[in-house]
């Protein structure tokens, strides 16, 4: 069974491709919000460095969010026409469990966090069992003032990981409690989404392209800008 991975959820693009021999390839990319131009070459160049072609996949698993609306569309509607024209069944992930997944070896509660943009992130909060992580809350999104006050009221230990807590670095900075994961895990990754798909589709617990539903969590923001457009003046 190969599964291809699509993720561009955030500002990176990345797609794999991997099976029960682990991940056969890779690739990631962040040039602007060029979601739409890297996805295609970014699949085929993946595709050729695990020399498979297209009709071998069995499975299409997409990174469903939450994160940048433009980012997202562009990636589930490439990753449900791909799944259509192949005929295959698709599983949908979380990308605050891809970002949880990486770093599942902390003794830490992990906390993955993603910059939503307009001075809000989406959050979810993990706490690492034998094998993975167990999602404890979320996925949410609030302020990182009101993410800050939440971590605060308990005295765990925290492991904060996503670009949207690099980027809000200041607002955790200074508690004791919280450590930052590195850089390099800021972004959802394509193999961490091949590796937990590989373990649903093992139970196949599939989704088909028309059922798959991103995860928003609150409306686009040419929709937010509209309505605050006509509202009361």
């Amino acid at each position: 069974m190969l599964i291809l991975g699509v993720t561009t959820a955030t500002q990176q693009v990345g797609c794999a491709i991997g099976g029960h021999e682990g991940v056969l390839a890779s690739a990631h990319s962040a040039r602007g919000k060029r979601h739409a131009e890297n996805l295609a070459p970014s699949i085929d160049f993946v595709r050729r460095q695990a020399r498979v072609e297209l009709t071998e996949i069995s499975v299409v698993a997409v990174d469903i969010g939450p994160g940048l609306y433009t980012g997202l569309r562009v990636g589930i509607a490439a990753a449900k026409a791909m799944a259509l024209a192949l005929r295959v069944p698709m599983i949908g992930i979380s990308s605050l469990d891809l970002l949880a997944w990486p770093v599942r070896h902390t003794a830490r509660e992990i906390v993955a966090v993603v910059d939503a943009r307009r001075g809000e992130v989406f959050h979810a909060r993990y706490r690492p069992t034998p094998g993975g992580v167990q999602r404890l809350s979320g996925p949410s999104v609030s302020t990182p003032r009101e993410l800050r006050a939440d971590l605060e009221a308990s005295d765990t230990d925290y492991l904060l990981v996503g670009d949207g807590a690099l980027r809000y670095s200041s607002e955790w900075g200074d508690m004791v409690r919280a450590e930052l994961a590195e850089q390099y895990l800021a972004y959802p990754n394509a193999a961490s989404l091949v590796q937990l798909a590989h373990a649903r589709a093992i139970r196949e617990d599939f989704v088909q392209p028309w059922e798959l539903e991103p995860l928003y969590l609150r409306a686009p923001d040419a929709e937010i800008n509209w309505v605050t457009r006509d509202g009361p003046g």
